[in-house]
């Protein structure tokens, strides 16, 4: 389906159910009119999200190519093929599953296809930084295995290298992982390939979140050390949510393969499977290459202007799209910061902080980003601003008369970019696109 179809069925559904197209809109117009500082938001390449709805969402393609449950899939062989040749060109990787629903469903594809169930794996503390599927005793990965954490440092609140090492030699993990939803840093991957070669254990690294950053060149990449690396692509890939990569070495290619089909789920979105597919070919190009780049300069950019208003930045600083702060300097906690700053036109998120003493329904952080404002055009001196107006505000809760100062000028800064800046493809098409997408009024 084309964009053009796309606008034209919205507005037949202006008239069939104007309920739910008066939300679509009213969605555009919040997005366009706030500033979107959560890390693992961005906006979706209108490139990569074309094929979302088109006729392959019309057939099922259970199984593998070449190897179907079902009949005229030979056109949809070819989209997944020419995808899982894409993603593994970018990633320098031996094999590549994109089949799996998210990355939480990749990430269990993992546990499942490499270990047995009780086995023991180590994996960073949720309230550290973790993940829940790394785990966590409430979801399926804590249930069905023996997961141990480690943590960070409590002065450096870096992952704490050493008791690794001692963990892994005192309880022989079968599998260790590394990655995280709200670690700021770049993590050491040689060093955990050493631990794993140690004492016998599989190594993977999951990276939903920098793996943008990995594929632009930005920051080094697991691939070369890990057994298997998965990632999600919405976030720093800018890609359509609902995806899952599972990247791996060959001779782990077919456990992997059965970890996703048939033992989590069954056909995957044929149109899904096309759209990563042009996913993948836009990381392939410079424009990508320069947006990481660019990301993680906005992410210092703002992590600075944060610090000048007093904001306390954990680990003192960062290397990659993110920004933890704590907020308790200047509020009382991470719940009131969010709203605060959601009522001003600035979007982002609570989160707990390394040895939080508040529990998570409030938290003493907030997790921030860059990418969505990078994806809009913003640049360091920008989002220097954004981390002041952001600090300016919590230290101004009770002051309508500066927050009102603060929601005009967050307004004027989201309006004065567009959804999606045309700098960041080809020039082969960027008048066209500028055309189509750069211009559009909610």
């Amino acid at each position: 389906m084309s964009n053009s179809t796309k606008q034209d069925a919205v507005k037949l559904l202006d008239v069939f159910d104007p309920e739910m197209s008066g939300l679509l809109h009213r969605e555009e117009k919040r997005q366009f009119e706030t500033i979107g500082l959560i890390a693992s938001e961005n906006v979706v390449s209108p490139l990569a999200s074309a094929l979302e709805g088109s006729a392959f969402t019309n057939k099922n393609t259970e199984g593998y190519p070449g190897k179907r449950f079902v009949g005229g899939c030979q056109l949809a062989d070819q989209a997944e093929l020419l995808a899982i040749e894409r993603v593994k060109k970018v990633f320098g990787a031996e094999h590549a599953n994109i089949q799996s629903g998210n990355a939480t469903i990749a990430n269990m594809a993992v546990l499942t296809g490499l270990l047995k169930k009780g086995d023991t794996f180590l994996a960073l503390e949720l309230d550290n930084g973790g993940h829940l599927s790394h785990g966590a005793k409430f979801h399926y990965s804590g249930r069905e295995f023996n997961a141990l954490h480690y943590g960070v440092n409590k002065e450096t609140e870096r992952i704490d290298m050493d008791q690794i090492r001692q963990m892994a030699l005192e309880n022989k993990p079968k599998l260790i992982v590394t990655g995280a939803s709200s670690y700021p840093r770049t993590i050491e991957y040689k060093a955990f390939r050493e631990i794993c070669d140690e004492v016998g254990a599989y190594f993977w690294v999951d990276c939903a979140h920098d793996c943008g950053l990995i594929a632009g060149g930005a920051i080094p990449s697991p691939v070369p050390y890990a057994d298997v690396v998965t990632m999600s692509t919405q976030k720093t890939l800018r890609g359509p949510r609902g995806c899952g990569v599972i990247l791996c070495r060959k001779e782990l290619g077919q456990k992997i393969d059965r970890g996703v089909f048939p033992r989590l789920q069954g056909g995957p979105k044929g149109d899904m499977l096309a759209a990563r597919g042009v996913l993948f070919q836009e990381l392939l190009q410079p424009e990508f290459k320069e947006y990481a780049k660019q990301v993680c300069l906005n992410a210092k950019a703002l992590a600075s202007g944060c610090k000048d208003e007093g904001m306390r930045l954990i680990t003192g600083g960062t290397d990659t799209h993110m920004v933890m702060l704590d907020v308790t300097p200047v509020i009382a906690n991470g719940q009131e910061a969010e709203t605060l700053l959601c009522s001003l036109g600035i979007i982002t998120n609570k989160n707990m902080i390394p040895y939080d003493t508040l529990p998570p329904s409030l938290g003493s952080g907030l997790r921030i980003g860059s990418p969505t404002m990078t994806t809009r055009g913003a640049k360091e001196e920008e989002m220097y601003n954004i981390g002041r107006m952001l600090g300016r505000g919590l230290k101004n809760k009770d002051n309508p008369a500066v927050l009102d100062e603060i929601r005009q000028e967050v307004y004027k800064i989201a309006t004065s970019h567009p959804m999606f800046s045309s700098e960041w493809v080809s020039p082969v098409i960027r008048e066209e696109f500028e055309k189509m997408y750069c211009h559009q009024a909610y």
